[in-house]
Protein backbone atom coordinates (compact mmCIF):
# COMPACT_ATOMS: atom_id res chain seq x y z
CA UNK A 1 0.00 0.00 0.00
CA UNK A 2 1.27 3.23 -1.33
CA UNK A 3 -0.17 5.37 1.39
CA UNK A 4 -2.41 5.11 4.90
CA UNK A 5 -4.64 7.27 6.39
CA UNK A 6 -4.75 7.99 9.83
CA UNK A 7 -6.30 10.33 12.29
CA UNK A 8 -5.86 13.84 11.51
CA UNK A 9 -4.19 13.23 8.14
CA UNK A 10 -5.63 13.06 4.77
CA UNK A 11 -4.53 11.01 2.02
CA UNK A 12 -4.83 11.30 -2.22
CA UNK A 13 -3.13 7.85 -2.36
CA UNK A 14 -3.84 4.22 -2.14
CA UNK A 15 -3.94 1.09 -4.16
CA UNK A 16 -6.53 2.66 -7.13
CA UNK A 17 -5.24 6.28 -6.93
CA UNK A 18 -1.15 6.21 -7.26
CA UNK A 19 -1.18 10.30 -6.24
CA UNK A 20 -2.19 11.05 -10.32
CA UNK A 21 -1.72 12.99 -11.89
CA UNK A 22 0.28 15.12 -9.97
CA UNK A 23 3.60 12.88 -8.55
CA UNK A 24 7.00 14.69 -7.80
CA UNK A 25 8.83 15.69 -10.46
CA UNK A 26 12.38 15.11 -11.30
CA UNK A 27 15.46 16.95 -9.96
CA UNK A 28 17.56 19.04 -12.54
CA UNK A 29 20.74 20.32 -12.15
CA UNK A 30 21.15 24.00 -13.48
CA UNK A 31 23.46 27.10 -12.16
CA UNK A 32 20.84 29.66 -10.25
CA UNK A 33 21.83 33.47 -10.81
CA UNK A 34 22.90 35.51 -7.67
CA UNK A 35 20.24 37.09 -5.52
CA UNK A 36 20.61 40.67 -5.97
CA UNK A 37 23.51 42.21 -3.78
CA UNK A 38 21.77 43.17 -0.73
CA UNK A 39 24.06 46.44 -0.20
CA UNK A 40 22.84 47.77 -3.91
CA UNK A 41 19.77 46.76 -3.73
CA UNK A 42 18.31 45.48 -0.79
CA UNK A 43 14.80 45.64 -1.08
CA UNK A 44 15.36 43.28 -4.17
CA UNK A 45 18.33 41.20 -2.03
CA UNK A 46 15.30 40.83 0.42
CA UNK A 47 12.33 39.97 -1.69
CA UNK A 48 14.72 37.35 -3.92
CA UNK A 49 13.96 33.31 -2.35
CA UNK A 50 17.69 32.92 -1.53
CA UNK A 51 17.73 35.13 1.04
CA UNK A 52 15.33 33.44 3.50
CA UNK A 53 17.22 30.73 4.42
CA UNK A 54 20.47 33.08 4.43
CA UNK A 55 18.77 35.52 6.97
CA UNK A 56 16.59 32.91 9.03
CA UNK A 57 20.52 31.11 9.70
CA UNK A 58 21.09 33.97 12.02
CA UNK A 59 18.32 33.50 14.24
CA UNK A 60 18.59 29.86 14.31
CA UNK A 61 22.39 30.17 14.81
CA UNK A 62 21.13 32.45 18.13
CA UNK A 63 18.70 29.68 19.47
CA UNK A 64 20.84 26.37 18.75
CA UNK A 65 22.80 28.60 21.94
CA UNK A 66 19.67 29.08 23.47
CA UNK A 67 20.28 33.54 22.62
CA UNK A 68 17.10 34.08 21.67
CA UNK A 69 14.68 37.11 22.61
CA UNK A 70 11.22 35.37 23.28
CA UNK A 71 12.02 31.82 23.23
CA UNK A 72 14.15 29.61 25.69
CA UNK A 73 15.52 26.73 23.88
CA UNK A 74 16.00 23.34 24.62
CA UNK A 75 18.03 21.41 22.13
CA UNK A 76 18.25 18.10 24.10
CA UNK A 77 14.21 17.84 22.93
CA UNK A 78 15.52 18.10 19.41
CA UNK A 79 15.83 14.36 18.62
CA UNK A 80 12.53 14.15 20.06
CA UNK A 81 10.77 16.04 17.21
CA UNK A 82 12.79 13.81 15.19
CA UNK A 83 11.49 10.67 16.31
CA UNK A 84 7.90 12.04 16.42
CA UNK A 85 8.12 13.16 12.60
CA UNK A 86 9.95 9.58 11.37
CA UNK A 87 7.51 7.71 13.25
CA UNK A 88 4.73 9.50 11.45
CA UNK A 89 6.40 8.90 8.30
CA UNK A 90 6.69 5.33 8.82
CA UNK A 91 3.39 4.75 10.09
CA UNK A 92 1.55 6.35 7.07
CA UNK A 93 3.98 5.28 4.35
CA UNK A 94 6.22 2.17 3.20
CA UNK A 95 9.66 2.38 2.55
CA UNK A 96 11.24 3.43 1.03
CA UNK A 97 9.24 6.48 1.31
CA UNK A 98 8.99 7.15 -2.57
CA UNK A 99 5.92 7.68 -3.17
CA UNK A 100 5.40 10.97 -0.74
CA UNK A 101 4.69 14.03 -2.88
CA UNK A 102 6.06 17.20 -2.39
CA UNK A 103 3.94 19.73 -0.37
CA UNK A 104 1.54 21.31 -2.26
CA UNK A 105 -1.98 22.11 -2.22
CA UNK A 106 -2.50 19.29 -4.29
CA UNK A 107 -2.93 16.84 -1.34
CA UNK A 108 -6.16 19.15 0.90
CA UNK A 109 -7.97 18.38 -2.33
CA UNK A 110 -7.71 14.95 -1.92
CA UNK A 111 -9.56 14.87 1.70
CA UNK A 112 -11.47 11.77 2.35
CA UNK A 113 -9.15 9.79 -0.20
CA UNK A 114 -11.26 11.23 -3.11
CA UNK A 115 -8.98 12.73 -6.02
CA UNK A 116 -11.17 15.38 -6.70
CA UNK A 117 -8.27 17.53 -9.26
CA UNK A 118 -8.20 14.11 -11.17
CA UNK A 119 -11.90 14.13 -11.23
CA UNK A 120 -11.79 17.60 -12.31
CA UNK A 121 -9.54 16.59 -15.33
CA UNK A 122 -11.41 13.84 -16.86
CA UNK A 123 -14.99 16.33 -16.54
CA UNK A 124 -13.26 18.20 -19.53
CA UNK A 125 -13.88 17.40 -22.81
CA UNK A 126 -10.88 16.11 -24.97
CA UNK A 127 -10.68 19.44 -27.31
CA UNK A 128 -9.33 21.26 -23.93
CA UNK A 129 -5.79 20.53 -24.14
CA UNK A 130 -3.09 19.96 -21.55
CA UNK A 131 -1.65 23.98 -21.95
CA UNK A 132 -5.57 25.09 -20.85
CA UNK A 133 -5.97 22.19 -18.10
CA UNK A 134 -2.92 23.43 -16.63
CA UNK A 135 -3.88 26.74 -17.04
CA UNK A 136 -7.11 25.87 -15.42
CA UNK A 137 -5.76 24.57 -12.73
CA UNK A 138 -2.64 26.91 -11.97
CA UNK A 139 -6.22 29.51 -11.77
CA UNK A 140 -7.57 27.47 -9.10
CA UNK A 141 -4.53 26.74 -7.11
CA UNK A 142 -3.24 29.94 -6.92
CA UNK A 143 -7.01 31.12 -5.56
CA UNK A 144 -6.66 28.44 -3.35
CA UNK A 145 -3.69 29.07 -1.73
CA UNK A 146 -3.83 32.85 -1.15
CA UNK A 147 -7.22 31.92 0.49
CA UNK A 148 -5.82 29.34 2.66
CA UNK A 149 -4.96 31.23 6.05
CA UNK A 150 -5.90 29.80 9.33
CA UNK A 151 -9.89 29.28 9.32
CA UNK A 152 -10.07 29.56 13.04
CA UNK A 153 -11.85 27.06 15.54
CA UNK A 154 -15.44 27.95 14.80
CA UNK A 155 -15.97 27.20 10.85
CA UNK A 156 -16.52 24.45 8.82
CA UNK A 157 -17.55 23.15 5.41
CA UNK A 158 -20.40 21.64 4.17
CA UNK A 159 -19.51 19.84 0.48
CA UNK A 160 -21.91 20.67 -2.09
CA UNK A 161 -20.23 17.05 -3.74
CA UNK A 162 -21.05 14.88 -0.38
CA UNK A 163 -22.70 16.63 2.15
CA UNK A 164 -19.75 15.52 4.32
CA UNK A 165 -17.89 18.13 6.47
CA UNK A 166 -14.73 19.48 6.31
CA UNK A 167 -12.34 22.12 8.48
CA UNK A 168 -9.30 23.92 8.07
CA UNK A 169 -6.95 23.98 5.24
CA UNK A 170 -8.44 21.00 3.31
CA UNK A 171 -12.37 22.66 4.19
CA UNK A 172 -11.19 25.63 2.48
CA UNK A 173 -9.87 23.76 -0.57
CA UNK A 174 -13.10 21.92 -1.56
CA UNK A 175 -14.97 24.79 -0.95
CA UNK A 176 -12.54 27.05 -3.42
CA UNK A 177 -13.50 24.36 -5.76
CA UNK A 178 -16.91 24.22 -5.63
CA UNK A 179 -16.97 27.78 -5.94
CA UNK A 180 -14.29 27.34 -8.86
CA UNK A 181 -17.13 25.45 -10.58
CA UNK A 182 -19.92 27.87 -10.33
CA UNK A 183 -17.52 30.21 -12.22
CA UNK A 184 -17.72 32.39 -9.11
CA UNK A 185 -14.08 33.95 -10.12
CA UNK A 186 -14.79 34.20 -13.64
CA UNK A 187 -15.91 36.89 -15.88
CA UNK A 188 -16.02 35.27 -19.26
CA UNK A 189 -17.91 32.59 -20.86
CA UNK A 190 -16.00 30.06 -19.42
CA UNK A 191 -16.45 29.25 -16.01
CA UNK A 192 -13.41 27.13 -15.15
CA UNK A 193 -10.88 29.93 -15.10
CA UNK A 194 -10.05 33.20 -12.15
CA UNK A 195 -9.56 36.78 -14.67
CA UNK A 196 -9.44 39.90 -13.52
CA UNK A 197 -12.94 40.46 -14.54
CA UNK A 198 -14.04 38.00 -11.73
CA UNK A 199 -12.27 39.72 -8.99
CA UNK A 200 -13.44 42.77 -9.79
CA UNK A 201 -17.14 41.78 -9.33
CA UNK A 202 -16.05 39.71 -5.98
CA UNK A 203 -17.54 40.82 -2.89
CA UNK A 204 -17.07 40.12 0.55
CA UNK A 205 -20.61 38.77 0.66
CA UNK A 206 -20.34 36.89 -2.52
CA UNK A 207 -16.73 35.51 -0.62
CA UNK A 208 -18.54 34.75 2.23
CA UNK A 209 -21.73 32.93 0.99
CA UNK A 210 -19.56 30.41 -1.31
CA UNK A 211 -17.33 29.76 2.11
CA UNK A 212 -20.42 29.53 4.25
CA UNK A 213 -19.13 31.79 6.30
CA UNK A 214 -22.32 33.34 8.61
CA UNK A 215 -23.43 33.53 12.48
CA UNK A 216 -22.37 30.24 14.06
CA UNK A 217 -20.33 29.67 11.67
CA UNK A 218 -17.54 32.39 11.39
CA UNK A 219 -14.32 32.18 9.28
CA UNK A 220 -11.72 33.92 10.60
CA UNK A 221 -10.67 37.29 8.35
CA UNK A 222 -12.94 37.06 5.92
CA UNK A 223 -12.72 40.30 4.91
CA UNK A 224 -9.06 40.37 4.34
CA UNK A 225 -9.54 37.28 1.94
CA UNK A 226 -11.47 39.17 0.11
CA UNK A 227 -9.69 41.96 -0.17
CA UNK A 228 -7.17 39.85 -1.13
CA UNK A 229 -8.55 38.40 -3.98
CA UNK A 230 -10.03 41.80 -4.81
CA UNK A 231 -6.25 43.09 -4.93
CA UNK A 232 -5.16 39.83 -6.76
CA UNK A 233 -7.76 41.43 -9.53
CA UNK A 234 -6.16 44.36 -9.69
CA UNK A 235 -2.70 42.72 -9.88
CA UNK A 236 -3.71 40.74 -13.07
CA UNK A 237 -3.88 43.69 -14.92
CA UNK A 238 0.20 42.71 -15.80
CA UNK A 239 -0.31 41.83 -19.17
CA UNK A 240 3.72 40.38 -19.32
CA UNK A 241 2.89 37.96 -16.47
CA UNK A 242 -0.93 37.32 -17.33
CA UNK A 243 -1.93 37.95 -20.66
CA UNK A 244 -4.28 39.94 -22.40
CA UNK A 245 -7.10 38.14 -20.32
CA UNK A 246 -5.79 38.91 -17.09
CA UNK A 247 -5.77 35.40 -16.16
CA UNK A 248 -2.94 33.22 -13.55
CA UNK A 249 -2.77 30.61 -15.82
CA UNK A 250 -1.65 32.36 -18.28
CA UNK A 251 1.81 32.51 -16.20
CA UNK A 252 2.35 29.47 -17.85
CA UNK A 253 2.83 31.35 -21.45
CA UNK A 254 5.43 33.42 -19.60
CA UNK A 255 7.26 30.92 -18.37
CA UNK A 256 7.37 28.79 -21.17
CA UNK A 257 8.42 31.31 -23.39
CA UNK A 258 10.79 32.81 -21.14
CA UNK A 259 15.23 32.97 -22.49
CA UNK A 260 16.23 31.00 -19.62
CA UNK A 261 13.89 28.30 -19.66
CA UNK A 262 15.43 25.36 -21.55
CA UNK A 263 13.24 23.09 -24.05
CA UNK A 264 15.02 20.42 -25.42
CA UNK A 265 14.05 16.71 -24.41
CA UNK A 266 12.70 17.76 -21.83
CA UNK A 267 11.34 21.74 -20.43
CA UNK A 268 13.78 22.64 -17.77
CA UNK A 269 12.86 26.32 -15.79
CA UNK A 270 15.13 27.74 -13.41
CA UNK A 271 12.98 28.33 -10.30
CA UNK A 272 13.60 32.27 -10.38
CA UNK A 273 11.40 32.67 -13.21
CA UNK A 274 8.75 31.54 -11.30
CA UNK A 275 9.34 33.23 -8.21
CA UNK A 276 9.82 36.85 -10.16
CA UNK A 277 6.20 36.44 -11.50
CA UNK A 278 4.85 35.78 -8.34
CA UNK A 279 6.88 38.11 -6.44
CA UNK A 280 6.67 41.10 -8.83
CA UNK A 281 3.31 39.77 -10.74
CA UNK A 282 1.26 39.38 -7.32
CA UNK A 283 3.19 42.19 -5.32
CA UNK A 284 0.28 44.50 -5.75
CA UNK A 285 -2.04 42.20 -3.48
CA UNK A 286 0.12 42.56 0.02
CA UNK A 287 -1.68 45.12 1.67
CA UNK A 288 0.33 48.80 1.80
CA UNK A 289 1.16 48.56 5.58
CA UNK A 290 4.14 46.02 5.58
CA UNK A 291 7.69 46.51 5.41
CA UNK A 292 9.35 48.39 2.74
CA UNK A 293 12.57 49.69 1.80
CA UNK A 294 13.09 53.27 -0.12
CA UNK A 295 9.32 52.34 -1.17
CA UNK A 296 9.49 49.17 -2.49
CA UNK A 297 7.14 47.01 -0.49
CA UNK A 298 9.06 43.68 0.40
CA UNK A 299 5.78 41.31 1.03
CA UNK A 300 6.37 38.70 4.04
CA UNK A 301 9.40 40.07 5.72
CA UNK A 302 9.63 42.01 8.86
CA UNK A 303 11.62 44.01 12.02
CA UNK A 304 13.41 41.31 13.88
CA UNK A 305 15.29 42.00 17.22
CA UNK A 306 17.30 38.74 16.92
CA UNK A 307 18.76 40.34 13.94
CA UNK A 308 21.75 42.57 13.26
CA UNK A 309 20.36 45.97 14.81
CA UNK A 310 21.60 49.72 13.08
CA UNK A 311 22.73 51.59 16.21
CA UNK A 312 20.12 54.60 16.40
CA UNK A 313 20.46 58.09 14.79
CA UNK A 314 20.98 60.29 17.55
CA UNK A 315 18.47 62.71 15.79
CA UNK A 316 16.18 59.70 15.42
CA UNK A 317 16.01 58.07 18.84
CA UNK A 318 13.24 55.55 18.19
CA UNK A 319 15.22 54.58 14.91
CA UNK A 320 12.66 51.57 13.09
CA UNK A 321 13.34 49.38 10.13
CA UNK A 322 10.33 50.29 8.78
CA UNK A 323 9.10 52.11 5.23
CA UNK A 324 11.51 53.81 4.14
CA UNK A 325 14.82 54.00 6.13
CA UNK A 326 17.52 54.25 4.75
CA UNK A 327 19.86 55.21 7.28
CA UNK A 328 22.85 53.69 8.29
CA UNK A 329 25.66 53.52 11.33
CA UNK A 330 27.69 51.20 13.51
CA UNK A 331 28.17 49.44 10.18
CA UNK A 332 25.25 47.41 10.44
CA UNK A 333 22.29 48.63 7.33
CA UNK A 334 18.65 48.94 8.39
CA UNK A 335 18.13 46.07 5.56
CA UNK A 336 19.70 44.20 8.28
CA UNK A 337 17.60 44.30 10.82
CA UNK A 338 14.74 42.69 9.12
CA UNK A 339 13.87 38.86 8.14
CA UNK A 340 12.01 37.95 4.94
CA UNK A 341 9.90 34.54 4.94
CA UNK A 342 7.53 35.47 1.93
CA UNK A 343 5.33 32.26 3.14
CA UNK A 344 2.39 32.18 1.13
CA UNK A 345 4.45 32.79 -1.79
CA UNK A 346 6.40 29.82 -1.35
CA UNK A 347 3.34 27.78 -0.51
CA UNK A 348 2.49 28.97 -4.51
CA UNK A 349 5.41 28.31 -5.49
CA UNK A 350 5.29 24.43 -4.08
CA UNK A 351 1.89 23.88 -5.29
CA UNK A 352 1.50 25.99 -8.95
CA UNK A 353 4.81 23.76 -9.73
CA UNK A 354 2.53 20.60 -9.31
CA UNK A 355 0.29 20.99 -12.00
CA UNK A 356 3.24 22.07 -14.45
CA UNK A 357 5.63 19.12 -14.08
CA UNK A 358 2.35 16.92 -14.07
CA UNK A 359 0.85 17.93 -17.10
CA UNK A 360 3.60 19.90 -19.12
CA UNK A 361 6.00 17.55 -17.79
CA UNK A 362 7.74 20.87 -16.74
CA UNK A 363 11.32 20.34 -14.70
CA UNK A 364 12.17 23.07 -12.24
CA UNK A 365 15.58 23.96 -11.43
CA UNK A 366 16.89 25.14 -8.18
CA UNK A 367 14.11 23.37 -6.07
CA UNK A 368 16.43 23.28 -3.41
CA UNK A 369 16.02 27.16 -2.68
CA UNK A 370 12.75 26.91 -1.30
CA UNK A 371 12.58 26.59 2.27
CA UNK A 372 10.31 24.91 5.19
CA UNK A 373 7.15 27.10 5.44
CA UNK A 374 7.02 29.19 8.84
CA UNK A 375 3.46 28.94 9.60
CA UNK A 376 2.05 27.81 12.72
CA UNK A 377 1.45 24.07 12.30
CA UNK A 378 5.48 23.51 11.64
CA UNK A 379 6.16 25.85 14.10
CA UNK A 380 4.09 24.62 16.48
CA UNK A 381 5.83 21.53 16.60
CA UNK A 382 9.12 22.54 17.85
CA UNK A 383 6.55 24.30 21.04
CA UNK A 384 4.32 21.20 21.37
CA UNK A 385 7.53 19.12 21.98
CA UNK A 386 9.22 21.71 23.95
CA UNK A 387 12.36 22.93 22.27
CA UNK A 388 11.01 26.54 22.21
CA UNK A 389 9.04 27.71 25.44
CA UNK A 390 7.79 31.28 25.09
CA UNK A 391 9.77 33.18 28.20
CA UNK A 392 7.38 34.35 31.34
CA UNK A 393 7.11 37.63 30.16
CA UNK A 394 5.93 37.29 26.64
CA UNK A 395 3.23 34.14 28.00
CA UNK A 396 2.14 36.85 29.87
CA UNK A 397 2.08 39.72 27.31
CA UNK A 398 -0.07 36.78 24.67
CA UNK A 399 -2.29 35.57 27.30
CA UNK A 400 -3.66 39.40 28.16
CA UNK A 401 -3.72 39.59 24.14
CA UNK A 402 -6.08 36.47 23.90
CA UNK A 403 -8.36 38.27 26.59
CA UNK A 404 -8.73 41.69 24.68
CA UNK A 405 -9.20 39.85 21.25
CA UNK A 406 -11.72 37.17 23.04
CA UNK A 407 -13.79 40.21 24.61
CA UNK A 408 -14.21 41.96 21.21
CA UNK A 409 -14.65 38.84 18.93
CA UNK A 410 -17.67 37.71 22.01
CA UNK A 411 -15.39 34.31 21.57
CA UNK A 412 -12.97 32.25 23.97
CA UNK A 413 -12.56 28.94 24.24
CA UNK A 414 -11.92 26.33 26.97
CA UNK A 415 -8.42 26.19 25.75
CA UNK A 416 -6.47 29.71 26.57
CA UNK A 417 -3.61 30.17 24.64
CA UNK A 418 -0.92 32.77 23.93
CA UNK A 419 -1.87 34.99 20.74
CA UNK A 420 0.09 38.16 18.90
CA UNK A 421 -0.52 40.20 15.89
CA UNK A 422 1.66 38.88 12.69
CA UNK A 423 4.33 41.20 13.22
CA UNK A 424 4.90 40.82 16.94
CA UNK A 425 8.80 40.62 17.45
CA UNK A 426 7.28 37.23 18.97
CA UNK A 427 5.69 36.00 15.66
CA UNK A 428 8.82 36.96 13.80
CA UNK A 429 11.55 35.45 15.60
CA UNK A 430 9.00 32.09 16.30
CA UNK A 431 9.18 32.05 12.22
CA UNK A 432 12.83 32.56 11.67
CA UNK A 433 13.70 29.63 13.96
CA UNK A 434 10.91 27.67 12.22
CA UNK A 435 12.85 27.69 8.81
CA UNK A 436 15.93 26.91 10.13
CA UNK A 437 14.92 24.25 12.50
CA UNK A 438 12.85 22.43 9.24
CA UNK A 439 16.17 22.58 7.65
CA UNK A 440 17.91 20.56 10.49
CA UNK A 441 14.93 18.37 11.27
CA UNK A 442 15.07 17.65 7.55
CA UNK A 443 19.29 16.61 7.48
CA UNK A 444 18.03 14.49 11.08
CA UNK A 445 14.94 12.88 9.90
CA UNK A 446 17.01 11.85 6.73
CA UNK A 447 19.39 9.85 9.87
CA UNK A 448 16.95 8.12 11.40
CA UNK A 449 15.58 6.90 8.16
CA UNK A 450 18.81 5.73 6.75
CA UNK A 451 17.92 2.15 6.61
CA UNK A 452 14.64 2.28 5.36
CA UNK A 453 15.61 4.63 2.62
CA UNK A 454 17.77 2.23 0.59
CA UNK A 455 19.94 5.15 -0.79
CA UNK A 456 17.30 7.82 -0.98
CA UNK A 457 16.78 10.61 0.46
CA UNK A 458 13.66 12.59 1.75
CA UNK A 459 13.97 16.12 0.53
CA UNK A 460 12.53 19.12 2.61
CA UNK A 461 9.14 19.08 0.64
CA UNK A 462 8.83 15.55 1.44
CA UNK A 463 9.19 15.95 5.07
CA UNK A 464 6.79 19.09 5.03
CA UNK A 465 4.02 16.72 3.54
CA UNK A 466 4.54 13.46 5.16
CA UNK A 467 5.86 14.52 8.70
CA UNK A 468 5.99 18.25 9.82
CA UNK A 469 3.12 20.14 9.16
CA UNK A 470 1.06 17.00 9.61
CA UNK A 471 2.74 16.14 13.02
CA UNK A 472 2.35 19.92 13.99
CA UNK A 473 -1.46 19.49 13.57
CA UNK A 474 -1.59 16.12 15.36
CA UNK A 475 0.67 17.20 18.66
CA UNK A 476 -1.71 19.94 18.37
CA UNK A 477 -4.81 17.56 18.58
CA UNK A 478 -3.05 16.32 21.46
CA UNK A 479 -1.90 18.70 23.62
CA UNK A 480 -5.41 21.13 22.83
CA UNK A 481 -8.41 18.57 22.07
CA UNK A 482 -11.57 20.70 22.22
CA UNK A 483 -9.63 23.74 19.77
CA UNK A 484 -6.71 21.58 17.99
CA UNK A 485 -5.47 25.10 17.79
CA UNK A 486 -1.57 25.86 17.66
CA UNK A 487 0.44 26.49 20.94
CA UNK A 488 0.58 30.07 19.85
CA UNK A 489 -2.24 31.97 18.25
CA UNK A 490 -2.12 34.74 15.36
CA UNK A 491 -4.50 37.65 15.39
CA UNK A 492 -4.50 36.93 11.48
CA UNK A 493 -6.20 39.67 9.10
CA UNK A 494 -6.78 36.28 7.05
CA UNK A 495 -3.78 37.40 4.51
CA UNK A 496 -0.90 36.00 6.45
CA UNK A 497 -1.12 32.43 7.86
Amino acid sequence: MMNRTSAGTTSTGGPGTPLTPFSPGPMSSVTMPRPPDPQLDPAGYLRSLGAVRERCKIVTAKACKNDLRHFDVDMQKFPDVVSFVANIIKRDYDAPFTSIPGHGRYQHFGVGGRDRIAHLLATWPEEIDNTEKCKRILDLFLVSVLLDAGAGTEWSYKSVENGRVYRRSEGIAVATLDMFKTGLFSGSSNKYQVDREGLRQLTVEKLAQGLQSGPGNEMAGIEGRAQLLIRLGRALENKEFFGEDGRPGNMLDHILSHPSTQASSVIIVPMPVLWNVLMNGLNPIWPPSRTAINGVSLGDAWPCSSMPQPAQSPSSPTFSPFPNATGQSNGIAPWESILPFHKLTQWLTYSLMQPMQSIMKIQFAGQELLTGLPEYRNGGLFVDLGVLTLKPEDQERGLQHYTEYSQRTGTGGVEVAPMFDPGDDVIVEWRGVTVGFLDMLTTDVNKALKAELAGHELSLAQVLEAGSWKGGREIAEVSRPNTKEPPILIDSDGTVF
